[in-house]
């Protein structure tokens, strides 16, 4: 993927777990929306480990969101190409991103 369309899909996923965690408590999303609304972007090696990702997160209950992509453009239909967590506070989501490298 180009970067405008790694962009575009972290975007997508940052808001659909946003929206996702505003619903499921309001109190930590409002939090994390007065407080800058921090995002930290990192990255997996493959598909594999994105949705090895996923998983670790539905665990623990972490509003989560994969972008699945239409394949309008770049890549093609129904690939997975991101995942949103959060916002949760950064000991709990720390715990299965702390070993992945900043994009």
């Amino acid at each position: 993927m180009g970067v405008g369309k790694i962009v575009s899909q972290a975007c997508h996923a940052c808001l659909g777990s946003s929206e996702k965690a505003k619903k499921l408590d309001s109190t930590i999303w409002n939090k994390w929306y007065r407080e800058g609304a921090k995002k930290v972007v990192v990255k997996v090696s493959d598909l594999d480990s994105l949705l090895d990702l996923e998983r670790q997160a539905k665990r623990l209950k972490l509003p989560n969101m994969l972008v699945i992509d239409k394949g309008l453009t770049q890549i093609p239909p129904n690939t997975p190409t991101s995942l949103g967590i959060g916002p949760v506070d950064d000991e709990i989501v720390d715990r299965i991103t702390e070993k992945l490298k900043l994009l």
